[in-house]
């Protein structure tokens, strides 16, 4: 099977941000330019996640959400601040083919099973977000990788997909933005663990990264930010106000970036998988 790459979208306010460990937001832009760039760069799919909407106890992507759909045509995941079936079917109506659900999944995991039976496995990617403890075992998080929950985050992944998640979104937030490489480690306990897909999220900072957890780690998708966005922000020209919410520094100041994240685009990363051997979709960019 083809192996999907999902450009992932962290939005705070009206703003698409992107952080280190999940802190320390920088706002980049706007989220539908992106996602723009990124379909017409050929995407497979693109995640939506409202980073502060566990902490705010809100949920504001209705509206974006809505706007997208209409222009973008590929399979849409939302997640944040998501914590009953009616808050699913709204995200859903507005325009989303899936949801993530993390924090009230962990909090209620029937909430799992009884969304599955509502609106069917494929819609429900449950994120699990983890860190590596001293003794080797990894801890699931809640809230946006700030709430830690005392479960073993394999253990937990396995009985998410037993309760009816159709996808597992495996987030390493000791890598997350830092561009060391995904946690190939913990992608792979949890892919061999369970029988149903595993997107690998978290760390990537080139496109060696992405083939890495693939064939080492057994993700049958990855999840990228920091290479495409970086890359995106020097490349295009960034429009809009964006003094409503967060930090504007990194657009103030010319767009620096991390040494240690090899920004590239969608074709470049396809192209690099192909030479190793990994299947992805075919895409006509012309």
């Amino acid at each position: 099977m083809s192996v999907r790459i999902i450009p992932r979208l962290d939005i705070k306010g009206p703003n698409l941000v992107k952080g280190v460990h999940l802190e320390g937001l920088r706002v980049l832009g706007k989220p539908e330019a992106f996602a723009r760039c990124y379909y017409e760069q050929g995407a497979d799919e693109l995640l939506y996640m409202d980073v502060v909407a566990s902490l705010y106890g809100r949920h504001n992507l209705l509206d974006i959400v809505a706007r997208t759909s209409k222009e973008i045509f590929i399979p849409l995941t939302v997640g944040g601040g998501l914590r009953t079936l009616d808050d699913i079917r709204k995200v859903l109506c507005a325009g989303a083919d899936k949801v993530s659900l993390n924090t009230a999944a962990i909090r209620e995991p029937e909430l799992i099973r009884q969304a599955a039976h509502r609106f069917g496995s494929s819609t429900i990617v449950v994120s699990v977000e983890a860190i590596k403890k001293s003794d080797g075992r990894y801890e699931a998080y809640t809230d946006n990788g700030r709430q830690e929950t005392g479960r073993d985050a394999v253990a937990w992944a396995v009985e998410a997909a037993a309760l009816g998640a159709g996808e597992l979104l495996v987030t390493s937030i000791d890598r997350e933005g830092t561009g060391r490489g995904f946690d190939v480690e913990l992608t792979r306990q949890i892919a061999d663990a369970v029988s149903i897909p595993v997107i690998a999220c978290g760390g990537a900072g080139s496109v060696q990264h992405v083939c890495d957890v693939v064939a080492e780690g057994h993700a049958n998708a990855v999840c990228l930010a920091s290479v495409l966005h970086y890359h995106t922000v020097r490349h295009h020209e960034v429009v809009g106000d964006f003094s409503a919410e967060g930090n504007v520094e990194y657009l103030t100041k010319r767009r620096g970036g991390f040494l240690s994240i090899h920004v590239a685009t969608l074709p470049e990363i396809r192209d690099a998988m192909r030479s190793g051997g990994i299947p992805c979709r075919e895409v006509d960019y012309a």
